[in-house]
């Protein structure tokens, strides 16, 4: 019985089962963690390029789903990478993590920062993601978040990038399910 268990597990690990998508294990490998600076995008051409609504990996730009990752992270974080936010300890918070938590969710890495940018994920929201402010004005959410630095993204699995989900709750529905394809594993 050990035998055909360890084989099993290899398959599912290996890729070796043509399934679109693996349950994970109980006995799966921890998923890491990164420490990163946290900022926000519109899919706008003065904050990405001359198409803003494709993405980097080819994905539809869809800002309740999308987040970039700077190129530094490319091998730790691929495309379709499905990733966990928190923000900074409340030591460290100086930014606007807090008021637009509630929006972010879960997030699937399908883009790509100018390559100045080190460490960092930058998360897509909507242009019509405004706030209201005690003096009445408006600001968009990606104002709010700011430069959060001090969050952190933990890596809860991956999904084909052509085959992102197209809401916050078909992505929490795939992750809490746990039907992802695990990470291979360095």
């Amino acid at each position: 019985m050990t035998i055909i268990t360890a084989l099993m597990g290899f398959l599912l690990f290996s890729g070796a089962v043509g399934a679109s998508a693996v349950p994970a294990l109980a006995s799966a490998p921890t998923l890491p963690n990164y420490a990163v600076t946290l900022t926000a995008y519109n899919a706008v051409p003065e904050q990405t390029d001359s198409d803003p609504f494709i993405t980097a990996s080819g994905a539809y730009s869809n800002p309740e789903v999308v987040a970039a990752r700077s190129r530094d992270l490319k091998e730790e974080l691929p495309f379709g990478t499905i990733i966990a936010i928190a923000g900074p300890s409340e030591a460290d918070n100086t930014c606007g993590f807090n008021i637009v938590a509630p929006i972010i969710g879960y997030r699937v890495i399908a883009d790509t920062m100018n390559a100045r940018y080190t460490d960092r994920i930058d998360i897509l929201f909507s242009t019509k993601s405004n706030y209201i402010m005690a003096d009445g004005r408006t600001k968009n959410a990606g104002n709010i978040l700011g430069i959060c630095k001090g969050a952190s993204v933990r890596v809860v699995g991956y999904v084909n990038p052509n085959r992102i989900p197209k809401t916050q709750e078909a992505l929490a529905a795939l992750v809490h399910e746990e039907v992802v394809e695990p990470i291979a594993v360095k």
